[in-house]
């Protein structure tokens, strides 16, 4: 139990502190530390983070921390990406999810572990159409696997959107928010046909959890150096994939 409460912390500190990450380890909690099915777990961690990533977007909305046309660009097409990978994940075991998701996760961590050259400022805005297909792609990879993408939302705003780092943190959460929700209601359909159901007792335990992480992350965002988190975060993320890879390889 005490596992499971540090996770659900994690997760929202993750959230807080960086604008991603909370999905990433969601899924892995709920299916080895509680011991949900693939699927479930999948599912699950979409409503976690979903509520968690809500949250924190009033906060950022209250602060005027959310660029709302890169929502509009890349949230919507993102929830229609999600909405159809939710939908093809029907056509996959949980397996084969789990690899997708764990080569995702390594991904992740090279790529966080890579120097970045992230301006702190805002740049020219990217053509527009790129900034949607790259929300589909990401909102694909979420309905598909479970996870909210902000690792790679945050550098396609900043990059593409022409976003401060700081600006894009704020709106990653919103765009996490609306892609987990259109996943997750989704993938309740996905659930009824394998007739199989979720806790929502646990799930809402790890959200409220989750979401006071959330909250404390927030507030030291800005004391802690990013280059410093996302190192630390990515070293997780890499031991923590080479140990999935690890129990699947031996199922």
């Amino acid at each position: 139990m005490h596992l499971i409460i540090i996770g659900a912390l994690v997760i929202g500190l993750s959230l807080g502190l960086m604008g991603s990450g909370g999905s990433i380890l969601t899924v892995p909690i709920l299916h080895y530390l509680v011991g949900q099915p693939e699927k479930t777990a999948i599912a699950g961690a979409m409503l976690i983070v979903g509520c968690i990533a809500a949250f924190g977007s009033l906060q950022n909305i209250y602060r005027r921390q959310v660029h709302w046309r890169s929502v509009l660009w890349f949230g919507v097409p993102g929830m229609v990406g999600t909405w159809f990978g939710a939908r093809l994940s029907a056509f996959a075991s949980g397996t084969v999810q789990l690899l997708l998701f764990d080569v995702v996760m390594l991904a992740a961590a090279i790529f966080m572990l890579r120097p970045q050259k992230l301006a702190t400022e805002a740049r020219p805005q990217k053509a527009g159409w790129k900034i949607i297909v790259d929300g589909l792609a990401v909102g694909l990879l979420t309905g598909f696997v479970g996870v909210g993408g902000g690792f790679l939302i945050v550098p396609a705003l900043v990059l593409l959107g022409g976003l401060s780092m700081h600006l894009a943190i704020g709106t990653s959460l919103l765009i996490i928010a609306l892609k987990s929700f259109s996943g997750f209601i989704k993938y309740l359909d996905v659930l009824n046909e394998l007739d199989l159901s979720l806790d929502y007792t646990i799930l809402g335990t790890f959200a409220l959890i989750g979401i006071v992480g959330s909250v404390v992350g927030s507030s030291v965002a800005s004391r802690i150096p990013q280059a410093a988190l996302q190192r630390t975060f990515a070293m997780l993320l890499l031991v923590a994939g080479i140990g999935m890879l690890g129990a699947l390889l031996l199922r």
